[in-house]
C-alpha cells in the first residue's frame, strides 16, 4: 500500500522534471518550481533536474540532430530530459530500459501523440549513443553546457582559466557550514556530527567552517533548529571578517544592504555586538532574513527598501560600515543553482553592472569619515567585480577611497586560486573589495 510520503514512479518524476525545463526555459527559477513540487517528489524531482541541467546544452544539440524540427515546449522538455539522464555516464541514475519506458508512460500522460516520437528518438539516441555524443560536443554548447554568450565571457575574462571554470560548474560542490560561535564551539559540533554518523572536517584559515564529507538535508544536522549551525559556502564566510576587521566597537551601526537571504547578516551578528541593519528590496525575502537571526538566537533592525533610494528609509545618521552585497549573476555560484547559465541573458549582465554602481554611488554618502564599506558579489564576471570597483575609484575624487590592500578581489573556483585546503579552493566563486573612507 502506497504511504502518504512514498515517492512517486520514475515516471511521474520525469514528468515533473520536463516541466521543470520548460519553465526554466521561460524564464522561471528553478528554486521557485521546486518549491511548487508536491514535498512527496521534491527531493526526487530535484536530483534528476540538476542533472538535466548541467548537460542541457549537450542534450539540447543532441535533439536538434535527431529531431531538427522544434517540438512543443512539454515534449522538448522530457525528450532533452530523457537524452541527459540517458547520457554516458559510468554510474546511470536509471537502466537504459527503465528510463525509456518510464519517459514514454510520462509521454502518455502528458502528450500521448507525442509518445510513439519519444519513445523512437530515445531507442535512437541508446544505439546510436557515442556517434550522437561525439557529435553534439563538437560545438560549445554541447561541450560546455553553458550558453554561448556565457562562454565567451568567461573566456573573455580569464583567457588562462576559462576551461577548468566551465568545467568546475558541472561539478556538485562541497556543503560547508558555519558553526554559530555565541551557541556552540567548532570542535565540539564537529564531534556532535560524528556521533550523528555525519563525517566532517574543518578548514584552515576559516574559524567557523565545517564541510560535511557528503551534503545532507538540515534536518539531520544536530541542533540545527536551535542554532548551533548554518549552511554557507566558504567564500560566504570570508564576508563578515572583512568587514569587521580589527574590530568594531560595541554598537557600530552597521547597514546590510540587500541583505536577504541574511547569512552574512547573521555572521556579522555571531562575531560581534552591533546596531545593525538589515535592509531588502523584496519584502518576503526580507522576512527571510528575520526568521533566520531568530532561529540562530540574534537580533537585528529590519527595513524593506531600496538601497539606490535612501530618501526612503535612511533615518539621516550615518552608518560605520555597510556591507554592500550587490544583485548580481550569480556566476559565481552555477555549480548550486544549475538553471541560472540557462536563465541569464547577455543584457542581463550590463543593467547588473548599472544596478551595482548605482548602489555604491547612493551608499557611500551614508558612510561615517574612517568608515568602511565591503562590496561583494557572488560573481565571477569581471564586469561585476574588478572592473565596477575601478570605475568606482575612478569616480571619487583624489583620496575620496581607498581599496584596502586585504580585499581577496576575485576568488575563483579552482584548485590554484585560493591558496587554502581543497575544500576552500573550490568553494564558490566570488568577489570582494574592502573600501574605506577618508577620515574628516
Amino acid at each position: 500500500m502506497n504511504t502518504p510520503n512514498a515517492s512517486p514512479p520514475l515516471s511521474r518524476l520525469l514528468e515533473l522534471t520536463a516541466d521543470a525545463v520548460a519553465a526554466v526555459r521561460a524564464g522561471r527559477s528553478l528554486t521557485d518550481v521546486l518549491a511548487a513540487c508536491p514535498p512527496a517528489a521534491r527531493a526526487g524531482t530535484q536530483a534528476l533536474t540538476f542533472t538535466v541541467m548541467r548537460r542541457l546544452g549537450a542534450a539540447t544539440a543532441v535533439r536538434e540532430i535527431v529531431a531538427p524540427r522544434n517540438p512543443p515546449p512539454t515534449v522538448d522538455g522530457l525528450l532533452t530530459s530523457a537524452i541527459a539522464l540517458l547520457w554516458a555516464d559510468p554510474n546511470p541514475p536509471y537502466p537504459d530500459h527503465t528510463l525509456v519506458d518510464q519517459a514514454v508512460t510520462a509521454a502518455r500522460h502528458k502528450a500521448p501523440a507525442a509518445s510513439g516520437f519519444i519513445n523512437a528518438v530515445l531507442r535512437r539516441f541508446i544505439r546510436e549513443r557515442d556517434a550522437l555524443i561525439e557529435q553534439a560536443t563538437r560545438q560549445p554548447l554541447g561541450a560546455w553546457n553553458h550558453p554561448l554568450w556565457w562562454i565567451e565571457r568567461v573566456r573573455h575574462d580569464w583567457p588562462a582559466q576559462w576551461q577548468p571554470l566551465l568545467r568546475e560548474a558541472q561539478q556538485h560542490p562541497p556543503m560547508a557550514l558555519r558553526a554559530n560561535s555565541r551557541r556552540t564551539r567548532v570542535a565540539d559540533y564537529l564531534a556532535r556530527l560524528q556521533a550523528a554518523g555525519l563525517a566532517a572536517h574543518t578548514v584552515p584559515g576559516f574559524e567557523q567552517a565545517i564541510v560535511l564529507a557528503q551534503p545532507c538535508p538540515v534536518e539531520r544536522l544536530p541542533g540545527f533548529a536551535q542554532g548551533e549551525v548554518s549552511v554557507q559556502d566558504l567564500s560566504a564566510q570570508h564576508a563578515a571578517p572583512l568587514l569587521l576587521g580589527a574590530g568594531l566597537a560595541k554598537g557600530a551601526r552597521v547597514l546590510d544592504a540587500c541583505a536577504a537571504p541574511g547569512g552574512k547578516t547573521a555572521h556579522l551578528l555571531e562575531l560581534a555586538d552591533l546596531d545593525l541593519l538589515a535592509l531588502d528590496a523584496d519584502p518576503q525575502r526580507l522576512a527571510r532574513v528575520g526568521e533566520g537571526l531568530q532561529r540562530l538566537g540574534l537580533a537585528a533592525r529590519s527595513q524593506v527598501g531600496d538601497g539606490r533610494r535612501p530618501a526612503d528609509w535612511w533615518d539621516g545618521q550615518p552608518f560605520d560600515a555597510i556591507l554592500l552585497d550587490a544583485p548580481c549573476s550569480a556566476s559565481g555560484i552555477v555549480r548550486r543553482h544549475p538553471d541560472i547559465r540557462w536563465l541569464r541573458r547577455p543584457e542581463d549582465i550590463g543593467a547588473l553592472a548599472r544596478t551595482q554602481a548605482e548602489l555604491l554611488a547612493a551608499l557611500w554618502p551614508l558612510l561615517k569619515p574612517g568608515g568602511r564599506l565591503l562590496y561583494a558579489t557572488c560573481s565571477i564576471f569581471k564586469s561585476e567585480g574588478s572592473a565596477q570597483i575601478d570605475a568606482f575609484l575612478q569616480r571619487m575624487p583624489p583620496d575620496g577611497a581607498r581599496l584596502d590592500p586585504v580585499s581577496p578581489g576575485h576568488l575563483l573556483p579552482l584548485a590554484d586560486n585560493q591558496g587554502h585546503s581543497p575544500e576552500a579552493a573550490l568553494a564558490d566563486g566570488f568577489y570582494y573589495a574592502l573600501l574605506h573612507k577618508p577620515s574628516a
